[in-house]
Formats: structure tokens, sequence, C-alpha cells
């Protein structure tokens, strides 16, 4: 017979801390702390397995689960010494639900089940407490008709306000008993009239409909938007914990709180929470009644006159004082706890590892290691990788008010207030004046980057999370709403519309690309503060990774930028964003519209010096770390003017007419330019571009290192290869550049020359590639890409719907795709290094920052990763747990 129900309470149970899978974390910290001694009212709780079971069986439940819950309710009764039912001495409980990891949008809690027309008055007389009963009975006849029946939640609410009314009073508390009997009769009358049935009166009928409607509230539209956000699978399923009620409600000397065993904002090591003398749970968070402090120092702090817990029941907090003590070191993290007292004596009803910031998780995983609790590889672990975002750019104030007009998707992280502008020209423009903008595009282009560096955050109607606009903005640092579909811009007319609301060129938005909101007006924000303790967490990742972290950098700022977050180098360079500067695009276009080699060449020399002294700059700001620069890999058609003003500009730099430029135009035009003249097909074609930027390379590294007194080695990566011969042919023009620039200066260096392994082709034919690579670096946007047969621009229309009917787990440009993607990675490491062991491996694409890709790279052996510049902090604290669950990992199986 399977185990479907596990008892907890008087002083001992049958599950563990260690049981969340099967129990929910509830219901496995009840029956810890149970296990412990901590004063927990007994119950039972029921397992996942039951809502697996439930779901896979058309709503139905396990032939014997029935009988165990009758068991378990038995106990509670020997326990408590009442009888669930009993009319003079009714036996209530609380029903809750409980999956493995919190989640806020579950089923609310039912207490005070089993009460009824006949037990209502047992309890009155046992508790001699007549406004007691009849307060408990309105409350679970509101909870359950609510949560279990589907009543709408304000019918009660408003048959309070206007009982308050007609009595003249203006609190809960002032009701007296007869008040609440008779809001009791129009509860019970509400639902009748809602559902053409009267209220459930038989406890048992009372409790199976409780526990059936924790199991359906695991597939309510909320929860699953929840579990699809935070990546929880939909087959965990929730637990049920029935426990017996306690009562913060019994008078002055019962109270009912929540707690934190540290300040979950700061982390400071102080006490923090809220607690309502004779009140129930909800109301502390319901907003009813104003909740008072727990200690009389948060009470002093807040200028707050009404007495702390502290003060008010000192014997009490001194126990629950002591309690939080034993949970921190039992759990060895911080805790969030809630408490019921009931006539002086104190009931814990939950505890889980608190929810904190990412400012606070710091200072706790740093003092515990102070105060002994944990050790350092301990505190590593603790601290998740995403939350350093919210300290490595500014947030919006959570106080401050918000006009929301559009949601979008969280592209780049940060947030930011400015003037709404539509072109990136004038983005430039009136950011050089001063004034801050935010440039509104319907989708970006490779032309815009003038615009996106100017611009204090990027907002688009069209684009996914690896969309041109996201993928930049967070190699920037640039806060980035992309794909706000509800958003119609119309450039020509200057302005947007949204939710029926127009905004004029020149007006105040505000956007949060951590949560995608779009907002009217300027919202204020709070600056990042990287504390010493991020600093102390950092050298302690340092100390336990494995791999390198570099960046992805094309400037020198965001070169600079990475080397303050720890970058060990850069894993990607990309030469054609400096292209697109004022100084260089008509040189760059005169080139593309050349036809001869000749014309080419003329305007690659123009180009030469531009391009020669971004190297410089980048080598000396990196001083010798690693630098891999990926030579030209756009299609050209992307450098091409559009309008008539830049074919003239063009037209006159070459002395040719601009009709004929614009019929080469059209010449190079592509179907799919993505599968088109790209990558090193252009280099093939077109040698002198290639060439020209190797000779840049060559001459950069030599000029720092004469005068600076750095030793550079440069890592040249050609781009998009499919084979061996691609590979080859471009290797021994790039060393004949080399050996005549290094004839010319006098002077030599060591380079290496790899690739990007982001064609299939290239990854299955790793082994042969190999034979003329110095390393391989995986392109995994454009892996991902031609894996999938994919457009990441365009698969913002579609990739959410995959995941959301579970046709993806996850958006595989998000987080790497292990099964296909991730298995090309892993063949083209191995049949990579069988020919050179040797060979260097990482990865650039935007998995590079990515917490669980990360943690793949680790286990597939390479060498580095490498990410946007505020990425890098969160790769390596990746970087770092995902050697050390590998240590821990060996070390198992060794034992």
């Amino acid at each position: 017979m399977s185990k479907w129900v596990y008892r907890f309470g008087g002083g001992s149970a049958e599950g563990r801390a260690d049981m969340k899978p099967l129990l929910g974390g509830k219901g496995a910290n009840l029956a810890e702390m149970a296990s412990i001694g901590l004063p927990v009212p007994p119950g039972f709780t029921i397992t996942t397995e039951v809502c697996t079971y439930y779901y896979a069986h058309e709503r139905r439940y396990p032939d014997d689960l029935a009988a165990q819950v009758e068991a378990a309710l038995a106990a509670i009764e020997e326990t408590v010494g009442a009888r669930f039912g009993d009319a003079s001495n009714p036996l209530l409980v609380s029903v809750r639900s409980g999956a493995r990891v919190s989640m806020p949008g579950m089923m609310d809690t039912v207490l005070n089940l089993g009460l009824n027309d006949e037990t209502v008055a047992g309890l009155a007389a046992r508790s001699g407490d007549e406004r007691f009963a009849y307060d408990s009975y309105r409350r679970f006849i509101q909870m359950y008709s609510d949560v279990v029946l589907g009543v709408e939640h304000h019918l009660f609410e408003e048959a309070i306000e206007t009982l308050k009314l007609d009595r003249g009073f203006v609190q809960d508390t002032d009701l007296g008993a007869d008040d609440w009997k008779e809001l009791v009769s129009i509860f019970k009358e509400e639902v009748e009239s809602a559902l053409g049935r009267p209220f459930p009166q038989d406890p048992k009928e009372q409790l199976w409909g409780a526990i059936g409607a924790v199991f359906s509230s695991w597939n309510i539209d909320r929860a699953k938007v929840y579990r699809r956000l935070h990546n929880i699978p939909e087959d965990w399923g929730t637990a049920v914990n029935v426990q017996a009620m306690v009562f913060g409600n019994r008078g002055d000397s019962s109270a009912t709180g929540v707690a934190f065993t540290r300040n979950p904002s700061t982390g400071e090591k102080a006490i923090y929470g809220e607690f309502l003398v004779n009140a129930q749970g909800e109301d502390v968070v319901a907003g009813i009644r104003t909740p008072q402090h727990l200690t009389k120092a948060a009470r002093l702090a807040a200028g707050d006159e009404k007495p702390s817990m502290e003060e008010v029941m000192p014997d009490v907090f001194a126990q629950l004082r002591d309690v939080f003590a034993t949970l921190e070191h039992h759990y060895r993290d911080m805790q969030d706890i809630e408490f019921t007292v009931q006539e002086g004596k104190l009931w814990m009803l939950q505890t889980r590892t608190g929810k904190r910031t990412a400012k606070a998780a710091l200072r706790i995983a740093v003092d515990m290691v102070a105060e002994g609790l944990i050790d350092e590889e301990e505190a590593v672990l603790r601290v998740e990788p995403d939350a350093l975002d919210q300290l490595l750019h500014p947030t919006l104030d959570p106080d401050a008010p918000r006009d929301v007009i559009a949601h979008g998707l969280p592209a780049s992280p940060g947030a930011a207030s400015g003037a709404v502008v539509f072109t990136a020209d004038e983005a430039e423009a009136r950011a050089r004046e001063g004034e801050a903008v935010i440039l509104v595009r319907v989708e970006t282009s490779p032309e815009d980057i003038h615009g996106m560096h100017a611009a204090k955050g990027i907002l688009t109607a069209r684009g996914g999370m690896t969309s041109h606009a996201a993928v930049v903005a967070r190699g920037m640092g640039r806060p980035c709403v992309s794909g706000a579909g509800a958003l119609h811009v119309d450039v020509a007319a200057g302005h947007m519309t949204a939710d029926g609301r127009t905004i004029q060129r020149g007006e105040i938005i505000t956007i949060d690309g951590s949560t995608g909101e779009v907002m009217v007006g300027a919202v204020p924000t709070l600056k990042p503060e990287l504390s010493g303790d991020f600093a102390t967490l950092m050298e302690w990742a340092d100390r336990h990774r494995r791999m390198r972290v570099r960046t992805n950098a094309d400037t020198p700022a965001d070169t600079a930028t990475a080397r303050d977050f720890g970058a060990e180098g850069i894993g990607l360079c990309r030469t054609e964003h400096m292209f697109f500067d004022a100084d260089r695009i008509v040189a760059v276009r005169q080139m593309i519209l050349a036809e001869d080699a000749e014309g080419r060449e003329e305007a690659l020399a123009k180009l030469l010096p531009y391009q020669q002294q971004d190297f410089v700059e980048i080598f000396h700001i990196m001083r010798g770390l690693p630098v891999t620069i990926r030579l030209l890999d756009p299609p050209l058609h992307e450098f091409l003017p559009r309008e008539e003003r830049e074919f003239a500009d063009v037209a006159g730099a070459m002395g040719v007419p601009a009709e004929q430029l614009r019929r080469r135009a059209l010449e190079l035009t592509e179907a799919n330019p993505m599968l088109g003249h790209r990558g090193c097909r252009l280099g093939i074609a077109y040698p002198e571009i290639y060439e020209m930027q190797a000779r840049a390379i060559f001459g950069a590294a030599i000029d720092v290192g004469e005068q600076h007194g750095v030793t550079v080695t440069p890592e040249i990566m050609i781009p998009l290869v499919a084979s061996r011969a691609e590979l080859a042919f471009l290797r021994q023009r790039i060393e004949a550049v080399g050996e005549a620039v290094f004839q010319e200066r006098g002077r030599r260096i060591d380079y290496h020359v790899g690739t990007m392994i982001e064609l299939p082709r290239a990854a299955l034919t790793a082994h042969q590639i190999a034979e003329c690579a110095d390393f391989f670096s995986f392109g995994t946007n454009d892996l991902t890409q031609t894996t999938f047969g994919i457009s990441r621009d365009d698969a913002g229309s579609f990739l959410p719907l995959y995941v959301e009917k579970h046709l993806l787990p996850r958006d595989p440009f998000v987080s790497i795709d292990r099964e296909g993607v991730g298995a090309l990675v892993a063949i083209a490491a191995e049949r990579g290094r069988a020919t050179k062991p040797d060979l260097k491996l990482g990865i650039c694409g935007e998995h590079g920052g990515d917490p669980d890709s990360v943690a793949f790279c680790d286990e597939v052996g390479l060498d580095y990763v490498s990410c946007s510049p505020y990425r890098v902090p969160i790769a390596r604290l990746a970087a770092a747990q995902a050697a050390l669950r590998a240590k821990r990992k060996g070390a198992a199986r060794s034992s």
C-alpha cells in the first residue's frame, strides 16, 4: 500500500526537512520543527504524489487515501483531546497548500474548518467566549466560500461594512457576538443565493472540498504563469497540509504574526516582522488593521507609538526570540516564520527560507560565514547569480507611483527615464545637448548603434529577449524593454500610442528593463550599491571556479566596465560595431559599393587607421589579457544607405552618380541574409577586408607593446566557418599579412587564429576544423538559430507560446538547449580535442551570461565563458557554483 499521508506534531514526525519533493516546503518544515521539539500544532500532510495522481486520473483520488486521512485525523483528535465534527468539543483545522518551493498565487489558507451551526455553539461554550466563536465561524464561511466555493469575496466585505455603518462602528473589533451571529446568517444567505445551495454543514464534506481546492489551484492561470516565469516544472504538484487550529483571536493574551530572523531588505541581523493582538493570520496581511512591530527598537526607529510585542508580551517574545535562534542554527539560513499565540502559549505554524533582496543575500551569506554557521563554499552557493542584476543597475523606487501604459519583455535590466525619440540621430543629437532620452523603435538595426549608445534606455515594439536591441542593450548596460506588442510607433507623425493614449516626441517616459513595464512620466530611481560584501563574495567565487570569465565588448567604455566587473579578457570583440561610427560609415559604404578590388582597397585604406586605433585602446585597457577579435561577420546590406541623403554622401565621396550606387545596392540585396553572403564568405569573396582587419590587429598589438611595455597576444576569430577548407584558406591569408607587418615593423608577436562554431556542420566536423584552429568559440546565438531553423529576431512572436504549451522547456535563445544545441557543443568539444588536446574552448553567445548555460559549459569542459559586461559578475558566480556542485557530486560518488 502506498503511503499518501505523513503525520507531524506532539514532539515527533514521519517526515523530514529533506522531503520537500514529497511533502512540499511547508509540510517538510512543519515535520522538521516538530522533530526538533518546537511547539507545532499537530497535523498531517497529503503528499505531492496525490496531486500527480489526481491529474493523471481525471481528478480522482487514490482508493486508500480516505482511510489514511481518517487515521491521521484520529491522531490529531487524540493529541488535542477534541473530535472532528463533535458538537460539544469540536476539533477545528486549517487547510493550506504547500508546493516544494514557495508559490505566491496558489490557494489561500482556509482557517477554522469544521465549524457549522452546531459546532460553533460547542466552541462558544468551551471557550466561554461567544464573540470569539462566531467571529471564527464568519471567518470560516468567508474564506471557504471565496477559496473553495468561488463566491465573490467582496460580497462578504460589503456585508460587514454595511453592518458597521448601521451600528455606527469603525473597526471590525467593535462588533460584538450578536453582530457576528447576524453576519453569519447574512453570509450563508449570500452563499445560497450565489450557488443555489446552502453552505456545507458536514465537516468531512468541508474537508474534502478544501483538499480538492488545493489540488485544483495547482493549475489555475495565476499558478501556471508563476511556474512559467520561475521555471517550475508542472509535474512537481503541490501537497496539502491539514493542521489543528490554534487561535490568535482569543483575547488580549492571544496574537498572530509573521517574522524574518534577519532583515530581508538589508540583511541586518535583527528580528524583522509584525504582529496583531487578538487576531487571526489573514488580518496581518489583509490590511484590515495596522500591524505592530515585534521589537521595541523597530518601533522606535519607525516612530510608532503602538507598543511592540517585546513590550506587551515580554515572556512570549523571549520564547519567540529563542525559537528564531534555534531555527537559524538548525537550517543555517535566514527564516521566514508564521506564529500564533493562544492565551499566552506560543505555536509555530510555518518556517521556510526567507526571500531576500540581492543586497541582503550578500550580507547574510558573508555574515553567516563570519558567525561560523556556514562555510565559504556554502556562501557562494547561497546567492542566486541572477539576483546580482539588482546590484549592477539602477532600479525604480518601489514606493514611487507608476502610470503603466504597456508591458514588454524585460530584455536588459535597469531602469531609466527620458524624452521619447524615434531615431538614432535624434537620440545622439539631444543627448549631446545633455538631455536624457529613451530611444523608441519598432525594432532596432545595427545602424542604430550610435543612438542606442546615446540613449538612457531602449524600447521596441517588436523583438524578443535575444533580438538586436536586447543583445546590444545588455552589452552596453542600457535598460531595454523589447516586444511591447501593444505599442504602435509612428515615426513620421512623431508619436506612439499605447493603452489608448498618445505619447508625443519629447514627452517623458520611464522603462523598467527588469519587469518590462513602460510608464508615462519620470519615476525616481535608486542607484546601485556595490558593497564590501559583494567584493568578498566575488573573491570567494573566483577562488572556487574553474572556468575563466571574459566579456563581449566592442568599445573602450564597455571594455573598461567589464574590467571593473572582473572580466579576464575579451571573448568577443565585434568589429562591425566599430564601422557604424559617423566618421567612418561613408568609407565603409564606399568599400561595399565599390565594383572592383582597387575601389575596395582605396576605401579600406581610409578605415585602417580608425580600426587600428580601436584595437590599440582595447588592448591597452586589457593590459595583456586575452582579446578575441571577430573579423567582419554581418551581411553587407546592413551597412548600406537607405535614404537619399546617405546615397548622395557616398556618391560624393566616390565621385560616381547616386543612381549607380542604388543599382549596386540592389545587386547586394539578399532574400535570406542571415544564411547568405556573410562571415567567412565575405573574407573569401573580398579577402582585402579581412587583410585590412588583420593588419590593424597586428599593428595595434605592436603599438601597445612598444608604447606601454605590455605583451599582447591577440586571438583572431573567423566567423561562420562550415569547413576546414574555409578556415585553412583564410588562416593562410592572415598569416601572410602577419609576416608582412612583422617585416615592416621589425618586431614579431605571438597570436592565435581560431573560429566560431556556429553551424551544425562545423560542430560535426570539428575534428577536421581543429587541424587549422588554435581555439574554438561557440557562437551559440547563431548555432541556436541554425539548429532550430529559427530567426531569433522573429522568435518573440511564437516562442512564448511554445513554452506555454510545454513544447519547449525554456526559450532556447535565453538558456541553452542541452538536447540539441548543447549536444552539438559537446560533440564539437570532444572531436576538436581528440585532434588537438590543448584546443582552447569558449562560448561567446548570449548564453555566456545565463547561469544554467554556464553550468552546462562547465560540465562539457569549456575553458571560459564570455558575456556582456554587466553579466560578468553573474557569470563569475555561476561558474563557481557549477564547479562546487561538480565537486560535491564527485565526492558523493566516491563515498
